[in-house]
């Protein structure tokens, strides 16, 4: 990108708590009418810097990206909303912005309603990138029903003749959303049918929220490239629901679910669903630390003929011998295609090949887990949790509601107090 089109502050650690403050730092960005991507991150914006800077962005019409990740550090909780405010007001009136990425930034349900707000209207929002929030349930819930409503305003603007994009990217890990917000997100996502990018990594989502998930909201995304769901908790009945619908994501060219104990009967059950060759597309599959045995390893190289673009298989900590011949067989297709790709990013270890095998752990005699666990009554789970968050909302708003009629009462106390001492 052509540096008239980037203005950047990126990395500055700027503390700017003033109009005064940010005027310096942003006469370029002023003078820039053709700007396209601005990258704000790493600096800490007040109030009033945030409602200066506002005041900028809403006059660039060309821009289309707006990075504003780690912008609040040590801000306080109060300061939050009504800066965020300000920045996302700004951004509702720029025509052609199409990325946002709000990660690092403190937006629990103290902070989240000028989030929510701008999620339920921009329309030409295409990619949302939101890690590291703080999100919970509760509030991730209001995330997810405000991206609902966004696909209902896509959707009416669709049928008005006008030219709208899908929302085609949705990043939101390390948010504690959890099972609560599962049932959200999933309509949210039956309602976004074009998405093409879901990461939600490292958000404590357990097997029944990760089935509900897959099985009543991403399954509808027939147009999905990469889903990432590493570090969550799926077991053998959240693996099995992953195997009824991966064979409907046919443009599908990484899945992640690394570290979600999908059990030795889980990663049987996906190899059995991917060998059934509908997944052609598939080129990374990231698969480590799921407790996967020797069958489920078998069933992975049996499949492989039917994956022709896969070329990268990550493996390692799970519970099979280094040396079984199924991993022989599969890093054998696997450096075949490598071979055959005319050394084609032949130097980068981590692009083909299977991973380095240096944590695997030794099978036990055990027996494997029970899977008795109805899927009717997990999901029924999934609503009893997400009822929970949302009375957390609910008290969170009367809570809001009931704090200007006490800081009116202490006001009114005081003034009779002073009265009374006047009298005197």
């Amino acid at each position: 990108m052509s540096a008239s089109k980037l203005f950047s502050l990126e990395g500055r650690g700027l503390k700017l708590d003033t109009a005064g403050d940010i005027e310096p730092h942003v006469a370029d960005l002023k003078a820039n009418n053709d700007v396209e991507e601005v990258r704000l991150l790493g600096n800490t914006l007040g109030i009033e810097a945030s409602e200066a800077l506002a005041k900028i962005l809403a006059t660039k019409k060309k821009l289309k990206v707006a990075n504003l990740a780690d912008i609040f550090t040590a801000r306080l909780l109060s300061e939050i909303p009504p800066a965020l405010s300000h920045l996302l007001t700004a951004l509702l009136e720029l025509p052609e912005l199409h990325t946002v990425n709000l990660s690092d930034n403190a937006f629990g349900l103290n902070t989240q309603a000028p989030l929510v707000d701008f999620l339920s209207k921009h329309v030409p929002l295409r990619h949302l990138i939101l890690n590291n929030n703080g999100l919970g349930p509760a509030a991730g819930v209001l995330v997810a029903d405000a991206l609902s409503l966004l696909a209902e305003k896509k959707e009416a603007a669709k049928k008005e003749g006008k030219d709208v994009p899908d929302l085609e990217t949705v990043i939101c890990g390390r948010n504690r959303l959890e099972n609560g917000s599962m049932a959200a997100w999933a309509k949210a996502y039956a309602a976004h049918k074009g998405v093409r990018e879901v990461k939600m990594v490292q958000n404590g989502i357990r097997q029944e929220g990760i089935i509900h998930l897959l099985s009543n909201g991403l399954s509808h995304a027939s147009k999905l490239n990469i889903l990432d769901l590493q570090d969550n908790t799926f077991t053998a009945t959240g693996a099995r629901a992953l195997s009824n619908v991966v064979g409907r994501w046919t443009e599908l060219k990484e899945l992640g679910v690394g570290d979600c104990l999908l059990s030795g009967r889980g990663g049987v059950a996906l190899a059995s669903a991917l060998e059934k060759g509908q997944n052609t597309k598939l080129e990374v599959l990231r698969l480590q630390y799921n407790e996967i045995n020797s069958k489920g390893i078998k069933g992975l190289a049996d499949a492989q003929s039917k994956l022709p673009a896969l070329r990268r298989v990550e493996l390692n900590g799970n519970i099979f011998d280094e040396e079984d011949a199924n991993v022989e067989r599969l890093r054998e297709a696997l450096d075949e295609r490598k071979a055959a790709a005319n050394g084609k990013h032949a130097d980068d270890e981590d692009y083909w090949g299977i991973d380095e095998l240096d944590d695997l752990e030794e099978a036990s005699d055990e027996e494997e887990e029970d899977e008795a666990a109805a899927a009717s009554d997990e999901e029924e789970g999934v609503e009893v949790e997400e009822k929970a968050a949302r009375e957390a909302i609910s008290a969170q708003q009367a809570e809001n509601e009931n704090v200007p009629q006490e800081e009116d009462k202490k006001v009114d106390d005081l003034a009779d107090a002073l009265a009374k001492t006047q009298i005197k």
